[in-house]
């Protein structure tokens, strides 16, 4: 029987100097019990919170008196380049648009935008990133794709890989689809099938 995805909150943490807007995002985005919102006035506040839990979205704010949004953007995904990190500035310009996405903003939202527009911009980031599933169902799907990416580069079929494991096709496919997680016993037949470690294959879907 496949696992049924469960759902979790997004976490929203929103980063701009600007009292007001903070608190307008916090109480927006509240109403909806989809999501769990957090303000930052500093991007050290940001930083050390991330370091504790990090988000699953930040709305970054890009002019911010002494820090520049340019430099706060670079940083976060030097440090987490998994984050979804969407851009807002009251100051829209194309090349800073075109700047912030060539840094892999996910999107760029110019103040004062809509409810709605908000709500399909983290809508799309949402369906993107795969948010808000449980953390056991974002396991399962990125460990299963994991293995099936080490079966592609082999060129082996799934019946190539229940013969080196001794699993079944059904398992393997079960597996690669993020239906199921493997038992223990399982997951060190894949890892030594593949001459892996299972340290690497884990470190590899950065969970």
């Amino acid at each position: 029987m496949e696992v049924a995805p469960s759902l979790a909150q997004v976490e929203i943490a929103v980063l701009d100097d600007d009292n007001d807007f903070r608190g307008y995002m916090e109480d927006v985005l509240a109403e909806d019990q989809q999501f769990l919102v957090r303000g930052y006035g500093l991007p050290e506040e940001l930083f050390e919170a991330a370091e504790q839990r990090l988000p699953d979205i930040v709305l970054l704010d890009m002019k911010m008196g002494d820090f520049r949004g340019e430099q706060v953007l670079d940083t976060l995904l030097t440090r987490w380049p998994k984050l979804c990190v969407i851009i807002v500035t009251g100051y829209p310009s194309l090349d800073d648009m075109r700047a912030a996405l060539k840094r892999k903003a996910f999107d760029y939202l110019t103040k004062p935008f809509g409810l709605q527009q908000l709500r399909t911009t983290l809508n799309n980031a949402i369906e993107t990133f795969g948010l808000g599933r449980a953390a056991q169902d974002r396991l399962r799907e990125r460990l299963g794709h994991s293995i099936k990416m080490l079966r592609v580069e082999k060129d082996w079929s799934l019946k190539d890989v229940a013969a080196a494991t001794k699993l079944s096709v059904s398992q393997i496919s079960s597996i690669e689809r993020g239906a199921h997680l493997p038992s223990l016993e399982s997951f060190l037949s894949i890892c030594k099938a593949f001459e892996k470690k299972p340290s690497e294959i884990l470190a590899s879907i950065e969970f």
